[in-house]
């Protein structure tokens, strides 16, 4: 049975079709002081031993939901509980980054622990963060769908990363592409601040080519924007960005496509205007292989 959460409904009724298991009925209320209330009506009735919950944590109440469903399908009678977090919000925070500060995503983890079987998550920014579940928690490479939207005639591609550390994000895209064809490269990335960071192209000939930005989140999009508009005075032909979690927060989508991007497209972990690709097949594929 695919128990899904409210934000992340679209891609547990993809997942059920993948999977060719039923969807259960889900209830999200809120009382008037204000307290959520996520419910899984006759899900008893059901006859389901195993409940795979599906819900990116985009917000605290989506955090919540989580727990409130989880507890609620063991409630029923569920004999094992799994959960999806096709994006796991908090996961950026795997460290203290000055004294006092929490370790956020060790502490979502382990509320979330508490109550489930098994723990998938989609391409985390940082895989540590997977360490911080107990039980097992398994990162899920949904990367390669990234290339199902592109356009069959890049003029030789170039495909490029945030930074050094995400070239393999690029390569998959690139494989998943045209079986290795096409150039990979990163970002230069500079830290001003804490909050800052400045993003330029590396010295990679893009002139008369295109380029795929490929990225595991893009939030505001600002340094995005910036490193774009570089490639089109570098004489890029066409530039087109890519990513697992769109968030896209505020003016993120218009701050690209001002910089001359020619479309975003993005995975349903988030659902949204740039969600145009599932990781459905690549959950299946994971949950089957595990069970």
């Amino acid at each position: 049975m695919i128990v899904s959460g409210s934000r992340s409904q679209s891609l547990a009724a993809a997942l059920a079709r993948e999977l060719e298991q039923p969807l259960a009925a889900v209830e999200y209320d809120r009382f008037p002081d204000g307290e959520l209330l996520a419910s899984v009506p006759g899900f008893s009735a059901s006859g389901a031993d195993r409940a795979v919950i599906v819900a990116s944590t985009v917000s605290s109440d989506a955090h919540l939901e989580v727990l409130q469903l989880q507890d609620a399908v063991r409630e029923a009678g569920a004999e094992e509980v799994v959960t999806v977090l096709p994006y796991m919000g908090y996961g950026r925070q795997d460290e203290a980054f000055e004294a006092g500060q929490p370790v956020s995503s060790r502490a979502v983890a382990r509320a979330i622990s508490t109550g489930v079987d098994r723990v998938l998550t989609v391409n985390p920014h940082e895989k540590s963060v997977c360490d911080f579940f107990d039980p097992v928690a398994t990162a899920v490479d949904a990367a390669g769908r990234l290339a199902d939207p592109l356009p069959d005639d890049l003029v030789d591609p170039v495909f490029l990363s945030p930074d050094a550390g995400a070239i393999d994000l690029a390569e998959t895209v690139r494989d998943a592409y045209g079986d290795g064809t096409g150039e990979t490269d990163y970002f230069e990335k500079t830290r001003l601040s804490g909050e800052e960071v400045e993003i330029s192209p590396s010295d990679t000939v893009v002139e008369g080519r295109d380029v795929v930005v490929t990225d595991d989140i893009i939030a505001t999009g600002s340094t995005m924007s910036e490193a774009v508009a570089i490639l089109h005075e570098r004489g890029v032909d066409r530039v087109f960005v890519t990513c697992v979690h769109p968030l896209l927060t505020a003016n993120a989508f218009t701050k690209l496509s001002r910089a001359g991007v020619e479309a975003i497209y993005g995975t349903d972990t988030i659902e949204g205007p740039a969600s145009v690709v599932s990781v459905a097949p690549a959950l299946a594929t994971a949950l089957e292989t595990n069970y």
